[in-house]
C-alpha cells in the first residue's frame, strides 16, 4: 500500500499534464473542423428575479434610498429604457444602470415623506442572450408606516378613430386648479400599454382629478402646444383594492387578445389635440398674381373685414377652409399682371396678451411677390413654355359609378369662375340597345368650395344605362378671363353581380349626426351622410370586406369633428363606431349580400 501511494504521488503530475493537454488537442480540432456545432436547444425561458431591494411592500423606506436593486439568476439587458415608470414621477425620469446579474434602477433626488412609491419595467427587461422578456415587474414600497392598497383602471383611445392610444400618461391630481395638468406632476400615474389600458394602483382612498396626455417630452406635464390631451369631467375615486389575483393588474402579453380584451375599465379617456386658445395671424403667402392665403392659430377666426389697398372689394373673392383657421383669396379684376406688392388690411377677433381676451385688432399685410414670380411676369413666354392656366380656365371633370347617386359628376376649377353658362352643358343617356336620348339636369354650388360644382341627371341614373356629360368649349371663364377646352366623361352604374349592399335604420335622432362608412384600417371614408330626423341611409356597390360604421354626434351643426377645449372643460365631440351584436366595431361584409341593421343613436349616444 505504501508503495502504491508513493507511485500516485509521483506519477500525478504527469497524469495532469497528460489530461491537459489531451484537452488542448480536442479544443483545437473543434476550432479547425469545417462541421459546425449542432447547437442544441435555444432558450426560450425569460429570467427569474432572485432578489429585490427594497422589497416589495417594504414600509418605512428611507427617502434618501435613491435605488432599486433586482437581481437575477442570468445575465439581462434592458431593451426599452422609456417602458421604466415611477409613480409618483419626479422632475427626471428613473435611470438605470447594469452591475453582474443586477439592474440598478435610480432616482433623481430624494423621495417625499410617507408617500407610496410604483416603480413598473413594462416589458424592458430580457436575457442577454436570446432576449427572452421578463413578464413584467411592478413594485409597491412606502417611506411611511403604510403602502396605499387601492386602484383604479381604465383606456385611452383617439378620440376621431377610437383605436388605442399606446403610451399616454394617465395622471391624478388633488387640487381644485383646473390648469393643475399644465403646472404639476401628478400625484399618481401609469402609462397606457397597447390596448390604451391602464391600472393606476397602490393610491390613497381619496379625490382626484383624472388627465391623460401623450408626454412627448417626458416632462410629466401637459405641453398643450405639442401634446394631445384627455380628461374625465367629475372627480374620480379609486374603489378596488390592489391583490396579487387580479387580471387587470397582472402584466399581459400584448398579444393575447382575449386576455386584454377581458379587462375591465373603470373610465374612457378621449384624447384630443387642443386648438391653441389664443388667436393671431401665424402665416401669409402670395401664391400667384392674383391668389393669396392667410393663416390663424386657432380655428373658428372672426373676421369683421378684410379689403386690399386700391383694389374694389367687390372684386375680391374668399374662402374659409372647414375649420375656419386658414382664408384662401383671390383678386378678380379682369388685370392679368398685378402690382408686385399689394397691402392686405384684416380686422379679426385677436388675443391681447395682457388683457387675455380676444379684442378687434386690424393688421396691415405685405402680400408680395417672390423674385420668380416677378421675372415670369415681366418675360414673354413662347407658346411651347405656357401653362394651361396660360391660355384656359382649368378644371377636373370627374364621376365615379358606386358614388353617382350621391355625388353626380363633380366638376372642379383652379380658380372661382366669373362667368358661367351651364345651360350650354349637353347631358345624354345611352339605354341598354345603345339608343341615346338627351337628359335634363340640374347643378349644385358646393357651399363649402366656390370652385366645386355637382351636375346630377333629372332622374336616377338605372343600372344597364350610361350616362354621358360633355362641355363645349368656352361656356367657362375663371378670374383670368380665359375659356375653357371642351371636354366629355361618362358613367354608369356597376353591375358586378359580387357587390353588396348594406342599409342602416337610423331611429331617435334628436339632433345632427355625420355617417361614414369607413375601410378597415380607417383611413378612407368610402361613403358619408349627414342626418338629423330618422331615416333610412343606403350603401350601395360594397365590395367583399370588412367595414366600420362611424357616427358623429355634430353639437354645434357645422358639419365637422370638433375638438375638445380642456380650460373650459369641453369635451371633443362624441364619435362611436357601430358594436354588433358579438361586441365587435368591424362588419363582415360577404359578397352579393344585402345586410340590413337597426340603430337606436340615442341609446348608441346615452
Amino acid at each position: 500500500m505504501r508503495d502504491f501511494n508513493v507511485f500516485i504521488k509521483k506519477t500525478y503530475p504527469v497524469l495532469i499534464a497528460c489530461m491537459i493537454l489531451a484537452g488542448s488537442l480536442s479544443v483545437k480540432s473543434c476550432a479547425n473542423t469545417t462541421t459546425p456545432p449542432s447547437g442544441g436547444w435555444k432558450d426560450t425561458i425569460p429570467p427569474v428575479l432572485l432578489y429585490v431591494e427594497p422589497q416589495d411592500m417594504a414600509t418605512n423606506v428611507s427617502r434618501d434610498k435613491g435605488y432599486i436593486k433586482m437581481t437575477f439568476d442570468e445575465y439581462v439587458v434592458v431593451k426599452t429604457a422609456t417602458d421604466i415608470f415611477l409613480s409618483p414621477p419626479m422632475e427626471k425620469r428613473p435611470v438605470h444602470k447594469i452591475r453582474g446579474k443586477s439592474i440598478i434602477v435610480s432616482f433623481d433626488g430624494r423621495l417625499d415623506s410617507n408617500r407610496t412609491y410604483v416603480l413598473d419595467m413594462g416589458q424592458s427587461i430580457a436575457d442577454n442572450n436570446e432576449g427572452n422578456i421578463y413578464p413584467g415587474f411592478v413594485i409597491a414600497f412606502s417611506t411611511g408606516n403604510a403602502v396605499d392598497s387601492m386602484y383604479l383602471t381604465g383606456t385611452v383611445s383617439d378620440c376621431n378613430t377610437l383605436e388605442p392610444f399606446k403610451g399616454a400618461t394617465v395622471g391624478l391630481y388633488i387640487s381644485d386648479d383646473d390648469s393643475v395638468v399644465f403646472k404639476e406632476r401628478p400625484v399618481a400615474a401609469a402609462k397606457a400599454d397597447d390596448w390604451g389600458f391602464f391600472a393606476i394602483r397602490n393610491i390613497k382612498d381619496t379625490l382626484y382629478r383624472m388627465y391623460a396626455f401623450n408626454d412627448l417630452n417626458n416632462d410629466n406635464k401637459f405641453n398643450p402646444e405639442s401634446e394631445e390631451v384627455a380628461f374625465i369631467d367629475s372627480l374620480v375615486r379609486p374603489t378596488k383594492v390592489v391583490a396579487d389575483n387580479v387580471l387587470e393588474l397582472l402584466k399581459l402579453d400584448m398579444t393575447d387578445t382575449l386576455a386584454c380584451l377581458t379587462r375591465s375599465s373603470d373610465y374612457e379617456l378621449s384624447m384630443f389635440k387642443e386648438a391653441t386658445s389664443r388667436q393671431y395671424l401665424v402665416n401669409k403667402e402670395r401664391t400667384g398674381e392674383k391668389t393669396f392665403y392667410i393663416t390663424f392659430s386657432s380655428p373658428y377666426t372672426q373676421i369683421d373685414s378684410l379689403w386690399f389697398e386700391g383694389i374694389p372689394n367687390e372684386k375680391v373673392i374668399t374662402q374659409f377652409n372647414d375649420m375656419q383657421d386658414s382664408l384662401l383669396i383671390w383678386i378678380n379684376d379682369g388685370t392679368k399682371i398685378q402690382p408686385d406688392s399689394l397691402w392686405l388690411n384684416v380686422t379679426y377677433m385677436k388675443t391681447d396678451d395682457s388683457l387675455k381676451i380676444r379684442v378687434p385688432t386690424t393688421e396691415r399685410i405685405g402680400m408680395h411677390k417672390s423674385r420668380a414670380m416677378i421675372q415670369n411676369a415681366r418675360r414673354y413666354k413662347p407658346r411651347n413654355e405656357m401653362s394651361a392656366e396660360d391660355t384656359s380656365t382649368v378644371f377636373k371633370l370627374t364621376a365615379t359609378g358606386e358614388t353617382f347617386d350621391q355625388d353626380g359628376f363633380v366638376l372642379e376649377f383652379t380658380y372661382p369662375l366669373v362667368e358661367a353658362h351651364f345651360d350650354s352643358l349637353q347631358m345624354t343617356i345611352l339605354n341598354p340597345r345603345q339608343e341615346e336620348s338627351p337628359e335634363k339636369f340640374y347643378v349644385v354650388h358646393d357651399t363649402t368650395d366656390v370652385r366645386r360644382y355637382k351636375i346630377y341627371p333629372e332622374k336616377p341614373l338605372l343600372p344597364g344605362y350610361e350616362c354621358n356629360l360633355k362641355i363645349p368649349y368656352g361656356v367657362f371663364f375663371d378670374i383670368n378671363r380665359m375659356p375653357n377646352d371642351s371636354t366629355k366623361t361618362k358613367v354608369s352604374l356597376p353591375t358586378s353581380e359580387d357587390l353588396s349592399t348594406l342599409r342602416l335604420s337610423l331611429t331617435e335622432v334628436h339632433s345632427r349626426y355625420l355617417v361614414e362608412l369607413v375601410n378597415e384600417k380607417r383611413t378612407s371614408v368610402l361613403r358619408k351622410y349627414d342626418i338629423n330626423t330618422d331615416t333610412l341611409l343606403t350603401f350601395p356597390y360594397i365590395k367583399e370586406g370588412r367595414y366600420s360604421v362611424r357616427i358623429t354626434q355634430d353639437r354645434n351643426n357645422n358639419g365637422i369633428v370638433d375638438t375638445g377645449v380642456l380650460l373650459e372643460k369641453k369635451q371633443p365631440e362624441k364619435v362611436k363606431f357601430l358594436e354588433l351584436t358579438d361586441g365587435t366595431y368591424m362588419i363582415n361584409i360577404p359578397a352579393a349580400t344585402e345586410i340590413d341593421q337597426e340603430v337606436n343613436l340615442m341609446e348608441m349616444f346615452r
